[in-house]
């Protein structure tokens, strides 16, 4: 392949994710030397009018108003689902099962079961040299990238403690629209699969450790939401005199976890790290404080995107009231930050989607299984079960399938 040969894209849906997704296509060969070149050929949506002002506004070629005729376009070489979780499986298998690559939005699906039905969707087209990943874009913050890279140099030593949090506060007033992320047939679940996916996909991926046992609280604050006003003849989105609809979802999702140790250096078995889990929509103040810190036998990380190009570091090799040290995230060194802006110029929220195009890319063109696979996805498809299941059964251990519960 040579750096001229197109890989022609189609994404179905065009909001948030979608202009998210947009962005990154069109960005990524700008500033990376990609070995194919990506083309906005075709959006999908269904509301005519809408997906033609969306494909004017993002940059996308042409439009269609059914996913199913994207997917038999022969010039479409690449699906982006950028919809909500209970499409994903029917779009991504009949995509796959067409011989297009998949980018998948996460959480994979809305179950486990959608989920193993489209990781072997995946592995059998991966046979075929068609190749799937699910979107967790924190793995491309270069901060978070590079404290992987620290546990992978054995800088932290033996994990010990996880800790992790997201939180956002945009559902605070008990006011706001009933949307189809709180509709748990659309949305899978709540804050737990909206934002709390992406802190176990970051753990897991770091610590090189999968959740193997949990034990959950979810909570709904806010039982009935006013339905969105295009829905019942409206103006606006509705408000306190609106009719009300349930919601369905979680509101805030709390576990401890226990990890399966994983392997360690050497390829020797350590015993698995614990961990502390809160993913919330209704934390007043915090926008999107996506944290993770982890205490190792030999030092600390801490991150939070509210500071995203900072990383906290702690080296118990150094003086003992030194305290934790802040890495500024933007020397060319640092992943990804090399093809950006002068040192100390940092990056912002679009760039991890941005880097997810290169690396999706890249392993496209050389043949080989992107990360995270589905495989990846559907693992932490099985903890967001697991959580559930356990917070049903008041808050009972529960298992996550196929790991050691570490009793």
């Amino acid at each position: 392949m040579t750096e001229s040969t197109p890989l022609r894209v189609g994404m179905v849906g065009h909001a948030f994710m979608g202009a998210a997704h947009s962005h990154a296509w069109r960005t990524a060969p700008r500033f990376f030397d990609l070995p194919l070149a990506p083309r906005l050929t075709a959006v999908a949506g269904r509301d005519p009018e809408r997906v033609a002002a969306a494909a004017t506004k993002l940059g996308w070629e042409s439009i269609e108003t059914d996913w199913r005729r994207l997917i038999d376009r022969d010039d479409i070489d690449l699906i982006d689902i950028c919809t909500p979780g209970n499409t994903h499986a029917e779009i991504a298998i009949a995509a796959l099962e067409a011989g297009k690559h998949v980018l998948c939005e996460k959480p994979l699906a809305n179950s486990v079961a959608e989920a193993e039905r489209m990781t072997a969707a995946a592995d059998s087209a991966a046979a075929r040299g068609v190749y799937s990943m699910c979107g967790f874009s924190y793995r491309r913050t270069p901060a978070l990238a590079l404290a992987k890279r620290f546990v992978d140099e054995g800088a932290l030593g033996q994990i010990r403690h996880v800790r992790a949090q997201y939180l956002q506060d945009w559902l605070t007033d008990e006011n706001a629209p009933l949307t189809w992320r709180l509709d748990k047939s659309k949305s899978g679940s709540g804050s737990l699969g909206d934002i709390g996916a992406h802190s176990i996909d970051a753990a897991q991926w770091i610590t090189g450790q999968n959740i193997a046992g949990v034990s959950a609280l979810l909570e709904t604050f806010v039982r009935e939401r006013p339905i969105a006003g295009e829905l019942v003849g409206l103006g606006g989105h509705g408000g306190a005199d609106a009719p009300r609809g349930p919601v369905t979802v979680d509101d805030a999702a709390i576990f401890t976890a226990r990890f399966d140790g994983g392997t360690g250096s050497g390829g020797t078995e350590s015993s698995g790290a614990i961990g502390v889990f809160e993913a919330t929509r209704f934390a007043l103040g915090r926008k999107n404080a996506m944290r993770l810190e982890l205490n190792g036998t030999k030092g600390s990380l801490a991150f939070d995107f509210e500071d995203m190009n900072s990383l906290w570091f702690y080296d118990a090799d150094d003086e003992p009231n030194a305290g934790f040290r802040r890495i500024q995230v933007t020397e060319p060194e640092h992943p990804y930050t090399g093809h950006w802006w002068p040192v100390g110029h940092g990056l912002g929220y679009e760039h991890g989607f941005t880097h997810q195009v290169v690396d999706l890319v890249e392993a496209i063109a050389a043949g080989k299984q992107p990360t995270p696979s589905f495989a990846d996805a559907l693992q932490v498809q099985c903890v967001l079960e697991a959580v559930e299941a356990s917070a049903a059964d008041e808050s009972r251990w529960t298992k996550v399938p196929g790991g050691w519960d570490g009793r």
